[in-house]
């Protein structure tokens, strides 16, 4: 008998735990999180897991408890003996603290990457990678999603005349220079300094960008404090429009009322974290589809490459 899918989620995004499953065909497996008087919590399932594949939706977005609670539920489903686990992480906190960039400091990253292994993880399926090199810091699979699947389209229907990508620091080149090649379109950057974290000593537009429409790219929205700046500065420079494209709303501090306040037409994002208040300019776009259908190829053992736009177009 072929173990069939379970997909089950914690408490950091639920509603797109739900979406997903609903997308695959299947309904949320019943799972409860008891929390005693002091804080601390145990996930509990509620049906019987044993040999089947397993997957756990949890962005591990802040409060940090999101972290452990997904440990928690990797350890239960070991333990329940599930035939295959999956933790599938639409956004994988810690991100940015991929490499020593300075004396005595954590590398966040690579942390949660043993912890997911360690807690008995057989596979982690997530989304736009602060950075794309955390794939080897885990010695198991990892299926690495890319949301210019679900922007492209978006992008082709707004048929802008004088398109130009342009990325909000030299970080993101990478990730821009991509899909500007889908679109054969031009690409500047922003080059910024900062005196230290979210905060930003200064910032210079590498490129002519006068009476273009600019799409901003960018894998993470904190506290929009570089997205609103590089679209104040793309503006002055000449530009007709700017809009900008983000995976993951981590919105905090000031990000609603800088976003508000902002010169941009819009802000896209995706469901990859739950918006915490609503916003005029901001437009969410759902990563549900895209996966579900890595799910069910994964469970198929098919390949994911369908999932990648741009990757297509440079086949053809």
């Amino acid at each position: 008998m072929n173990p069939s899918v379970k997909i089950f989620t914690g408490n950091s995004n639920p509603a797109l735990a739900e979406r997903i499953a609903s997308r695959y065909g299947n309904g949320i497996g019943k799972i409860n999180i008891q929390k005693f008087s002091d804080g601390e919590f145990q996930p509990v399932f509620l049906e019987s897991i044993r040999g089947h594949y397993v997957f756990l939706v949890q962005s591990t977005c802040a409060p940090t408890e999101n972290i452990m609670e997904l440990l928690l539920m990797i350890d239960a489903a070991k333990r329940a003996s599930a035939g295959y686990i999956t933790a599938v992480i639409p956004y994988f906190g810690f991100a940015r603290q991929d490499r020593k960039d300075k004396p005595r400091v954590a590398i966040g990253s690579k942390l949660i990457a043993n912890l997911l292994t360690a807690a008995g993880a057989n596979r982690v399926i997530t989304m736009d990678l602060h950075a794309p090199q955390i794939q080897g810091f885990f010695d198991i699979p990892v299926d690495h999603l890319d949301s210019s699947a679900i922007f492209i389209p978006y992008i082709e229907n707004l048929k802008l005349e004088n398109l130009t990508f342009a990325s909000p620091d030299v970080g993101s080149t990478t990730r821009v220079r991509e899909v500007a090649s889908y679109f054969n379109a031009e690409m500047v950057i922003c080059d910024k300094h900062r005196k230290r974290a979210n905060e930003i000593a200064s910032m210079v537009v590498i490129g002519d960008v006068t009476n273009r429409d600019i799409v901003l790219i960018d894998d993470i929205c904190d506290t929009a404090g570089t997205l609103t700046k590089s679209a104040a500065l793309l503006m002055e420079k000449g530009a007709r429009s700017v809009r900008a494209f983000c995976t993951h709303p981590v919105f905090s501090g000031k990000a609603y009322e800088n976003i508000e306040n902002s010169v941009l037409d819009e802000l896209v994002v995706c469901d990859t974290i739950p918006l915490k208040q609503h916003s005029s300019k901001v437009k969410v776009i759902s990563v549900a589809d895209l996966f579900a259908v890595a799910i069910r190829n994964m469970h198929e053992n098919k390949s994911i490459t369908s999932l990648f736009v741009h990757s297509q177009r440079k086949m053809q």
